[in-house]
């Protein structure tokens, strides 16, 4: 089932994953191979282009990519994540458009967060405004994945004349469109996802591309837009993690002491390192596949996914957490070769985003702590809503 896939990530992702990294180039040849092999549309219904495939698969899919390349993983996540929030939102001539689009795979991602509201991306203090029946958009994005290269964005902004702050919308935007500037990115780790800041000036948007009701978009946020970022999120860390597990034991076991005629991995307190950070790794998998399958019930059922917001964001943390450390151990195991330029040194300066991508990880927490004694959330007010 994953044969076209594997091949996809063997032939482009994992090969190019180096380059990108070290010129911070945008990897737009990976997500064309993944677009001909079809899973770029894993969770899209085949008459709008797509596979028709579940959040487990999509999950394993980004888990697949993120063992080799944690920009593509993300690109990955926030263009399926997209799709999907079409999918449970859009109507069918935005999926025709956007998601089919006469053949082509296009690429989305989403562009939700403001330098004014930090890492609380669910609030925005840009507001759309009106043109006839259609919308204008102006808006400082802090932080979006693609930015500058993606095909299309799910823009969120308050609603035009908006009462208060959950009075959202959201917009499918154009990536053609007049008044869209991207900014660089150049970062400590994940470089080729050009996850930079974008502004939107005077951006027209006809009215057939608002995505669901004026005002919905609080609904979205909760039911659309989190519950596939989040398994996305995490299962590309746990990606990261197996990765750099994966390249810590074949060199411990290859590498040797000739003085001693010892393999690295000949030493208890290596493999002990290895042991423990593979128990870490093996947390993961199945945590990550039962979620996808409540995600995937809970689809089925026509209910919202945010029934399980707070498992979700749970699983993101522990992700993060874990391929933190298992990066950091790769790198002790390794010593001077791990160090150095490689896919060990990059999975540990990749790794440090998982914990302060939204919600990050010190915000999360605190989420899970309310939860477990019964205090409401304070996403949009202060206090809880």
């Amino acid at each position: 089932m994953y044969s076209s896939l594997d091949h996809a990530i063997e032939s482009t992702v994992k090969l190019n994953a180096e380059r990108n990294d070290l010129e911070g180039r945008f990897p737009r040849d990976n997500f064309q191979a993944l677009a001909a092999a079809g899973w770029t549309g894993v969770l899209n219904e085949p008459r709008f282009g797509g596979l028709g495939l579940g959040h487990g698969d999509f999950a394993e899919a980004a888990y697949r990519i993120g063992q080799h390349d944690a920009s593509m993983g993300l690109i990955y996540v926030m263009h399926v994540g997209a799709a999907q929030t079409i999918n449970l939102f859009g109507n069918d001539d935005q999926k025709e458009r956007w998601l089919k689009a006469k053949g082509r795979t296009l690429l989305g991602t989403y562009s939700t967060s403001e330098r004014a509201s930090g890492g609380h991306w669910w609030y925005n203090f840009s507001e759309a405004s009106r043109d006839g029946e259609n919308y204008v958009v102006n808006a400082e994005k802090s932080f979006t994945t693609s930015s500058g290269q993606a095909d299309f964005y799910l823009v969120q902004t308050r609603s035009p004349g908006a009462k208060d702050q959950t009075d959202i919308s959201f917009f499918i935007v154009d990536g053609k469109a007049a008044g869209i500037e991207a900014g660089p990115w150049d970062a400590l780790g994940v470089r080729g996802n050009h996850s930079g800041p974008i502004r939107y000036t005077d951006v027209k948007v006809p009215r057939r591309d608002r995505l669901g009701a004026e005002g919905q978009g609080k609904e979205i946020i909760y039911d659309g837009v989190s519950p596939v970022y989040l398994i996305g999120l995490g299962a590309v860390w746990e990606g990261v993690a197996r990765g750099a597990l994966n390249a810590a034991v074949a060199h411990t076991s290859r590498f040797v002491h000739k003085d001693k005629n010892k393999s690295l991995s000949d030493y208890q307190a290596i493999r002990q390192e290895l042991g423990a950070a593979k128990v870490l790794v093996e947390t993961l998998r199945p945590w990550r596949k039962e979620l996808a399958a409540r995600l995937d019930e809970l689809w089925r059922a026509g209910k919202p996914q945010s029934e399980i917001l707070i498992p979700l964001t749970e699983f993101k943390v522990h992700a993060a957490e874990v391929a933190n450390k298992v990066a950091a151990a790769a790198l002790t195991v390794t010593g001077g070769y791990g160090y150095r330029r490689g896919p060990i040194e990059r999975s540990f300066r990749d790794a440090r985003a998982a914990i302060a991508m939204g919600p990050s990880n010190v915000i999360a927490r605190d989420w899970i702590g309310k939860s477990l004694v019964g205090l409401p959330l304070e996403l949009f007010y202060e206090g809880g809503e």
